[in-house]
């Protein structure tokens, strides 16, 4: 070890480790230069080892689930809607957060998923498709509106790149915030955490839930909470019809009174792969496809509808003041299965095919939970729900395309 690399502190580093039984990440410590040395320390100094803590489970009797009221009569106040939310905007009341960390690989792409090109005679690409639903509202209020777009380590510089090369799509580049979601780093099943290399953690996005706690370690949200923002809306690259900054959505979440807002669609089938909103205790939840028993996935209300039969299509609408009390709330962390690379014992690269360790992940649908009620917007899905997430078959490339034509798109 040089003497360059002492003042990187190492003896705190392995004190810490050692703490928590990950001795095992300094393995190679002699080996690494001072600027390697550096990034693994640093690495392991950010770590929140609070995500490897065994939450301790609820008894199944004090969750009590129920279904939670849909309105049916949103168009009928449309127009008085869409005049409280494009004065909401006019007075620079809303903000746009775009959930932008995912590469295109399930797509056969190996860029950004929002770099993805829709068309098929013309270059018709994610983003753009998004940057022109929100252009839409922009020329409807007569102002541009400050949009956060969350990205990953990964794709950052391909994504600011992307953007510059074409100009923005129109928009106005100083409206537009970039900014890289925190990292979690992923372990095998027992707890021990992963090395990517000798110098590296096996590190991956922490969920789409953790974009607030990463706004805010970007210094996004001074910025925010001195502003007259009051809510941001929050959606995914993934869906290239939804309606952004959707001045009927904001005026009618204003109107109702409620702390937050949920665009939903009727599911497609009792099975479909979407959560399902719903009450828990009493207040506003999002229970997973998997996680509704049979009973629930087809249990019929009243009117003979299903009672859980409206998935949410991750376009939410949070109160900024609410958020600001969740900085000091715990989020739950979703622990999955995946195929994660790694070392071996001897410094060796492993690519595994099957899963073969844990990721940690927050989600974003567990703050609409942090919330005392929720308004439950129903949309067509035909007119607003064309997600991109395969590259054939259900909620592929194709499916989007032909909603695409339906709704008037030249491919």
């Amino acid at each position: 070890m040089n003497n360059m690399s002492q003042s990187i502190n190492l003896n705190s580093v392995k004190e810490l480790v050692k703490q928590h039984g990950q001795e095992h990440l300094l393995k190679y410590a002699n080996e690494l230069s001072y600027d390697e040395l550096l990034k693994l320390t640093m690495q392991i100094n950010e770590i929140d080892w609070s995500i490897f803590a065994k939450n301790e489970k609820a008894e199944a009797s004090s969750f009590f689930i129920e279904p939670i009221h849909v309105p049916s009569d949103m168009k009928e106040n449309e127009e008085s809607h869409r005049t409280i939310g494009l004065n909401a905007i006019r007075e620079g009341k809303l903000c746009l957060l775009l959930l932008a960390g995912g590469q295109g690989t399930r797509l056969g792409f190996d860029k950004p998923k929002g770099a993805f090109n829709m068309g098929i005679t013309k270059d018709l690409f994610i983003f753009q498709l998004l940057m022109e639903h929100t252009m839409d509202v922009v020329r409807l209020a007569g102002n541009f509106i400050h949009m956060y777009i969350m990205v990953s380590d990964i794709n950052y510089g391909d994504t600011i790149t992307f953007f510059k090369e074409h100009n923005y799509f129109g928009y106005d580049p100083e409206y537009l915030h970039f900014f890289v979601q925190e990292l979690n780093p992923a372990t095998d099943f027992d707890g021990r955490i992963l090395m990517s290399s000798k110098s590296s953690l096996a590190l991956s996005p922490n969920g789409n839930g953790g974009w607030f706690s990463s706004m805010h370690r970007a210094g996004l949200l001074d910025g925010i909470f001195d502003s007259s923002l009051e809510w941001i809306n929050v959606f995914a690259v993934d869906n290239v019809l939804q309606r952004i900054a959707d001045p009927v959505f904001l005026g009618a979440t204003i109107e109702s009174g409620k702390m937050c807002g949920a665009k939903v669609v009727k599911k497609a089938a009792p099975n479909e792969k979407v959560g399902a909103i719903c009450l828990q205790n009493g207040k506003p939840h999002i229970i997973e496809y998997y996680e509704l028993s049979d009973d629930m996935m087809y249990t019929k209300n009243d009117n003979g509808d299903l009672a859980y039969g409206f998935g949410v299509i991750l376009n939410y609408l949070f109160p900024i003041n609410r958020l600001k009390e969740t900085l000091n709330m715990k989020m739950p962390h979703h622990i999955v299965k995946k195929a994660i690379p790694y070392i071996d014992e001897n410094g060796t690269l492993i690519d595994p095919t099957e899963p073969n360790g844990l990721k940690y992940e927050t989600l974003a649908l567990d703050l609409i939970h942090k919330m005392d009620d929720c308004l439950v917007f129903p949309v067509e899905r035909e007119k607003e729900f064309a997600p991109v997430k395969n590259s054939s078959g259900v909620d592929s490339v194709d499916t989007a395309r032909e909603l695409l034509v339906k709704n008037g798109y030249e491919l």
